[in-house]
């Protein structure tokens, strides 16, 4: 069992946990994940690995709110313990040799873009950090990310916090500014990676994207998580996360993805009803 040592709202729909997982924790690096079932009939879910720390033997995982059991998962305190917590799983995110390096996340992808600007900074590579959100409501790990950056931009939708725009227009304005990038690598919902991959291949800059389909064993023998790229399958949880974010079929991608919005709506609010109706026996 692993035992849930910390628990930190960041927003109304994003929560941390730190997780107690020594073995995990032994091998996990920046870009891995995890497949955890919180109950031994539970679904299998796969969250990106957040932080670790080697020396107390713990794990921490980010998630949004999304369906059922990310619901479920929620409703978990501290000291209660998960049944399963599998990895570390797929393929750490290549930084050696990089010099100076955007790194850009979106959202709750923000989770999975930290680890990675983190261990930049940590070898010395020139981290400039661009996190984008619809609200200031939802701004997650901007401390965070302000202690591991040279340069930091906050991006909102609407303005009520840091800049008003996207992060491609932060990103475009570093670019013209005469800022020269070895890599840029961007994590977020994939209409935005998408974005930031179409404007840094005008420039001619690699970028790696953090693909992060729908998983179910995590060893490559589902297919649950395939995507294009290049002209050819992969499967995300053995090839990847992280792949050309110019090579990456997006818009297969995101119909794919979205085939099951309903359903895990669906089990979330029957979910919800369930609890409530139990709460009032």
């Amino acid at each position: 069992m692993y035992k849930i040592l910390r628990k930190q709202r960041l927003n109304p729909t994003v929560t941390l946990m730190e997780i107690e997982a020594p073995q995990v924790a032994k091998k996990a690096e920046p870009g891995q994940f995890i497949i955890l079932r919180t109950d031994e009939n539970g679904e299998r879910i796969p969250l990106t690995i957040a932080d670790f720390d080697r020396e107390k033997g713990t794990i921490t995982i980010i998630f949004q709110i999304v369906g059922e059991t990310t619901t479920e998962l929620d409703e978990m305190e501290v000291g209660q313990e998960l049944h399963d917590f599998a990895g570390p799983l797929g393929t750490p995110t290549h930084t050696e040799g990089l010099r100076k390096v955007a790194v850009i996340g979106g959202g709750v992808g923000c989770a999975i873009a930290f680890p990675v600007a983190k261990k930049l900074s940590e070898q010395g590579t020139e981290v400039h950090s661009i996190v984008g959100f619809r609200n200031k409501d939802l701004v997650i790990l901007e401390d965070e990310f302000r202690a591991v950056s040279k340069v930091m931009r906050v991006m909102t939708d609407d303005g009520s916090h840091g800049t008003k725009g996207l992060v491609t227009d932060a990103l475009k304005e570093l670019i013209e500014s005469g800022e020269q990038y070895d890599e840029v690598i961007a994590i977020g919902p994939i209409i935005m990676m998408k974005f930031v991959s179409q404007l840094t291949k005008q420039y001619n800059i690699k970028t790696v994207v953090s693909m992060n389909p729908i998983m179910i064993d995590g060893t490559g023998m589902c297919g649950g998580c395939r995507l294009i790229v290049g002209g050819e399958t992969k499967f995300a949880c053995v090839d990847g996360p992280d792949f050309d974010g110019h090579l990456v079929d997006f818009d297969g991608l995101m119909k794919r993805n979205g085939m099951y919005r309903e359903f895990e709506q669906h089990k979330r609010d029957e979910h919800c009803r369930l609890m409530q109706k139990g709460g009032e026996q």
